[in-house]
């Protein structure tokens, strides 16, 4: 028996934006790669999908139910994930 898939979460970024970097740099140092879709703003498909979550602020990340945006929100929602794993907040 396998264990679950783990679901994927979103984060919407701008390359150049520090706190998109700052979240971008989160998600590399804490490996949580397989865990993360990068998903640049630069591209007009991802910003619809964005703005459909209501998306204001970058960077956001979505977690399959809420947009958490902003560099600190980001980071918050990704230590729930680091902390024992958890996916809850």
């Amino acid at each position: 028996m396998s264990a679950p898939e783990s679901p994927i979460l979103e984060l919407f970024h701008r390359i150049a934006d520090p706190p998109s970097a700052t979240a971008r740099r989160f998600v590399t140092d804490h490996a949580l790669e397989d865990r993360v879709r990068f998903r640049n703003l630069t591209y007009a498909e991802v910003e619809k999908d964005w703005l459909e979550r209501g998306g204001h602020t970058s960077p956001a990340l979505w977690d399959g139910t809420r947009l958490h945006q902003g560099a600190e929100a980001v980071v918050a929602r990704l230590m729930a994930v680091v902390n024992l794993g958890r996916d809850d907040s």
